[in-house]
């Protein structure tokens, strides 16, 4: 009777149809060995014996205990992996190697070939890090008691390129917390949010701080073996592709961030740059490239989420007012740290938020032939941006020209609707107020004005720039809208310096009395 072995670790996707065709032959195998033993034998009793055994072999109860059985035993196998035979693949490799390079035949150099491909030597250096585990009792423990197998994974980590993770811990555990877009552990597709990280090469890092791990990989390149813990609860990676380009309204330098999760992997951008956020998925570090980086950087950055950008820069702002409010007193110290933690524990405290500006969403503009865009002047009141617009009214009507408001109120005797003003009623005009077609409006004298939006598109579509003088309340609305102007900020001029005779008096008069009576 012959017997078939069955060595190695079974596909647990077809671990079903492998055991009826294992079971199948097997019992197959056992009916022609005791057919072949029928022939030899002469004894009436030894064959009523063969024959009542092949009866029961063929029976259907029996056929189904056996396969039964068979399952039990692949299952209580896989559990208990067999002891290596060797620890050493590499050196083996490596003499045999040795060996057939001394030989001129084709076999020789074909199998040398084979044996130094770099997916070859992978695979002996995991299967060595694999062998040189000691499965003994609590290493099989450890494992029943996570409820999971782990994992093995191999990637090759260039020298002048991060692996593309940030890890924490949990405890003694050190866990992926995040993996950025572009790197090697997310074009391989191995490494996920929320896997236990248990060796690299060989190194145990349980217990190890985030410190620690940084510099285990910074030592190392080249072929990486990483021992994982897969996490049972991954949720499904999006793949979503934000294709968001923002302007940074802020400089950021992460060597200044004692909140980065990793430095290396952190983008630095100054104020006014163009960046591609390509994943919002953690709403306090979003992945970004510098617009254009994409093509010799195929790393994505960490760069502050806006939410979490404006939070920092509220808090801060509130620290700095109340630096500047008590600034000068020397008791103020104890006060003070008594309010920055009442600033702290209510947010309501904190400067708003939204009015902070951290990136404003943009996107390539293509402007249309015969088609002018608006332009905004804002600055302070009273500095000569309403004195800018009618000269260049009315130097260049044929190329300016101004808006016409609207108005609730009824028209005078020599007013002409679309000149002075377009004369609506007043339900019309809280109309368009509520879906937000106007820039600017108000009140006065119980009668509505405000400057429309259709005002300004038929001034563009006549082909002249539509020139505008709003408050600085307004630009959010404006830039918000399709008319996508151009925005020019007046800053006024520096007060010109104070003559030495008219700096006297005030010096006088910040004296004091008396010092002006002593003066005199």
């Amino acid at each position: 009777m012959t017997q078939r072995s069955n060595e190695g670790i079974d596909n647990p996707t077809f671990d079903g149809m492998d055991v009826v065709k294992e079971t199948k032959t097997e019992l197959e195998d056992l009916l022609v060995s005791l057919q072949e033993l029928k022939v030899h034998l002469s004894d009436v009793e030894s064959l009523e014996d063969v024959q009542l055994l092949m009866e029961l072999l063929l029976h259907t109860d029996f056929q189904q205990a056996f396969r039964m059985h068979r399952s039990v035993a692949l299952s209580t196998r896989r559990l208990h992996p067999p002891h290596p035979l060797t620890a050493h693949a590499r050196h083996l490799r490596d003499e045999v190697e040795s060996v057939l390079q001394s030989s001129k035949q084709n076999e020789a150099t074909e199998l040398t070939g084979l044996l130094s491909s770099p997916h070859l030597q992978a695979l002996m250096e995991a299967h060595d890090c694999i062998a040189e585990e000691d499965f003994n009792e609590d290493s099989n423990e450890i494992v029943e008691a996570r409820g999971k197998g782990t994992k093995l994974v191999c990637l090759e980590k260039n020298r002048d390129m991060p692996l593309g993770v940030t890890v924490r811990n949990d405890h003694d555990c050190v866990i992926i917390s995040r993996v950025v877009r572009g790197g090697t552990a997310e074009k391989s597709g191995l490494l996920s949010e929320g896997d236990e990280i248990l060796q690299i090469n060989g190194v145990s890092v349980r217990g190890k701080s985030v410190n620690d791990v940084h510099n285990i990989l910074s030592s190392m390149h080249g072929p990486l073996t990483i021992l994982i813990n897969p996490n049972s609860q991954t949720k499904p990676t999006s793949h979503r592709q934000t294709l968001m380009h923002v302007k940074a309204n802020f400089t950021y330098d992460p060597s200044d961030d004692p909140y980065v999760p990793c430095r290396e992997l952190a983008l630095s951008f100054r104020q006014g740059d163009v960046l591609h956020v390509i994943s919002q998925d953690d709403p306090n570090w979003w992945q970004a490239y510098r617009d254009a980086d994409e093509n010799h950087k195929p790393l994505a950055g960490l760069i502050p989420g806006k939410s979490s950008q404006q939070q920092r820069e509220a808090l801060k702002k509130t620290i700095t007012d109340k630096n500047q409010e008590h600034r000068g007193k020397l008791w103020c110290s104890k006060k003070y740290k008594k309010q920055r933690k009442k600033t702290l524990d209510n947010p309501d405290n904190v400067h708003c938020s939204d009015d902070i500006l951290t990136y404003e969403e943009v996107a390539l503009y293509h402007q249309p032939l015969h088609r002018r865009r608006a332009i905004v002047l804002v600055g302070p009141p009273n500095r000569g941006q309403d004195e800018l617009r009618r000269t260049l009214l009315s130097l260049e009507p044929g190329r300016f020209a101004g808006a016409v408001p609207h108005t609730t109120r009824s028209p005078r005797a020599h007013e002409v609707s679309g000149r002075e003003y377009n004369f609506v009623s007043r339900q019309s005009f809280e109309s368009d107020l509520t879906s937000g077609k106007f820039i600017e409006s108000g009140e006065f004298d119980q009668n509505l004005y405000g400057t429309n939006t259709d005002s300004v598109r038929q001034i563009i579509n006549s082909g002249k720039i539509c020139l505008l003088c709003l408050q600085p309340r307004c630009l959010q609305i404006v830039r918000s809208s399709d008319l996508k102007p151009y925005i020019i900020f007046i800053r006024p001029p520096p007060p010109p310096p104070a003559a030495p005779q008219q700096r006297l008096p005030t010096r006088l008069t910040k004296g004091g009395k008396k010092h002006q009576a002593d003066m005199l």
